[in-house]
């Protein structure tokens, strides 16, 4: 009576519990199938401790040891540092697909064709220098090509607050995943302090680790007792054990936002320079590097019409036989404008280039058409037509790098997402089999017992 109670009614009950708990798991990895970031699980089972009946050792049936989680950790932090890049080059290509529109001369009215229809306008004048019509058309087409300009700068600057709405955004988005993981951090703790695996927190902060991977570059790392360490900006704390730090925005000099860390103490440290990855890399190297360089040459190019028409045309004299005033005011593209004397009065522009000329006399008007075709512009090496023509090349140039990076980049991340699957996704067909196998493992357990009240039944008809 025993060893039928000692032995086969414990390996019965051992193999029930077990197989039961198999066929849960299962019945989680199914229903888990299409849940994003999930792993797929596995009851893992050992043979309990054998038993003494005198003439030797009886098996103790079997027992569910752990609930494994099925992941691979190299490739999740390959998947993260992948995801960095990606997050970069995604933000870069959109930022850089709105600049390209600024400086589109394709469709609509662009620069080039503004400035083309303005050196034009000083080339009917030259055949008609006293024209009423000619001098019209020219200040028309001079506050064209100035508006343009201006039209631009100024959505050049629009671009870069943009981004900054963003990155603003984006840093709060970063708090929230930074409490999101420390909260986990607290539950993997409790939970595995009394030596059970938190596999479905576990997969929670991971997936949160990869959306963060998407923001900001970052480094981990896990502490003994199951939490992580988060850090960014070159060991700038974000998440420690329980506790999470902020990541916000101040205005720096040039009006715009930087990305600063807060020690929870009120004290603010500039990480802009550190952050090296995710999208908000991306974003403020299109803002800070790209768009400002983009400003600049925009405001050479002005600038050295704006110097170069005013000498020339401050050289000539009007109709009036008046000594020309400067045409364009301002200094910049972001300011080019056509002097408000010469917008009032088309007399005062100087075709001529002397007093005893006028109206006849074209010679001033020549020398401001031939502007079009002088190097002022690369060192004295390129004209105003090629000068504008390489900044749009370039401009062309960064988005096809972008677009090729980011293609690239998707790709990879695809691939190791795929390769995560293979490894830690659930295969609904696998998971059919085991639940057919686990099943009849549970029917073949339960036989046990009734084999046991046979044999019960067999001892009590003997007596």
């Amino acid at each position: 009576m025993t060893g039928i109670y000692s032995v086969i009614m414990n390996a019965g009950r051992g193999a029930l519990f077990a197989h039961q708990k198999a066929i849960e798991v299962t019945g989680h990895n199914i229903a888990n199938v299409n849940t994003p970031g999930y792993s797929r699980q596995r009851v893992n089972l050992a043979t309990n401790d054998p038993i003494s009946v005198g003439i030797g050792l009886v098996g103790g049936g079997v027992r569910a040891t752990e609930i494994q989680r099925i992941y691979d950790r190299f490739l999740g932090l390959q998947i993260n540092n992948e995801n960095q890049n990606l997050g970069r080059w995604e933000a870069q290509k959109g930022a850089l697909e709105r600049v390209e529109i600024v400086f589109d001369e394709t469709s609509g009215y662009g620069l080039n064709q503004a400035m083309s229809e303005f050196w034009n306008a000083w080339q009917d004048l030259v055949n008609n220098p006293s024209g009423h019509v000619e001098r019209v058309t020219l200040l028309a087409k001079s506050e064209t090509m100035a508006t343009t300009f201006n039209n631009m700068y100024s959505n050049l600057e629009q671009i870069q607050k943009d981004m900054d709405t963003n990155i603003k955004g984006t840093a709060g988005e970063i708090n929230l995943i930074a409490e999101q993981i420390a909260d986990l951090n607290q539950k993997i703790v409790q939970v595995e302090t009394g030596g059970i695996n938190a596999n479905d927190y576990r997969d929670s902060r991971d997936l949160l680790l990869k959306e963060l991977s998407s923001l900001i570059d970052f480094d981990f790392f896990e502490d003994s007792n199951g939490s992580i360490t988060v850090l960014v900006a070159n060991g700038k704390p974000l998440v420690r054990n329980y506790f999470s730090w902020d990541l916000s925005t101040e205005t720096n000099p040039d009006g715009l936002q930087n990305i600063v860390w807060d020690d929870n103490n009120g004290n603010t440290v500039d990480i802009t320079n550190d952050i090296s990855g995710g999208k908000l890399k991306g974003w403020l190297e299109v803002r800070d590097v790209a768009i400002e360089d983009y400003k600049t040459r925009l405001d050479n190019m002005a600038s050295s019409i704006i110097t170069e028409v005013n000498n020339s045309h401050t050289a000539g004299f009007d109709l009036n036989s008046n000594p020309g005033e400067v045409f364009f005011t301002g200094t910049s593209a972001s300011d080019i404008t056509v002097n408000t004397n010469i917008a009032g009065d088309v007399n005062l522009i100087a075709a001529s280039g002397t007093a005893l000329g006028v109206p006849g006399d074209n010679s001033n008007a020549i020398a401001v058409a031939e502007l079009q075709n002088g190097t002022f512009m690369s060192g004295g090496t390129a004209t105003y037509d090629d000068f504008y023509n390489s900044l749009v090349s370039d401009v062309g140039i960064a988005v096809q790098s972008a677009g090729i990076n980011y293609d690239h980049q998707e790709a990879m991340v695809s691939s190791l997402d795929n390769y995560r699957e293979s490894i830690s996704g659930v295969s609904l067909d696998e998971e059919m089999v085991n639940l057919i196998k686990f099943q009849h493992a549970y029917d073949a357990a339960a036989k046990l017992f009734r084999t046991v009240d046979e044999l019960m039944d067999t001892l009590i008809n003997m007596a």
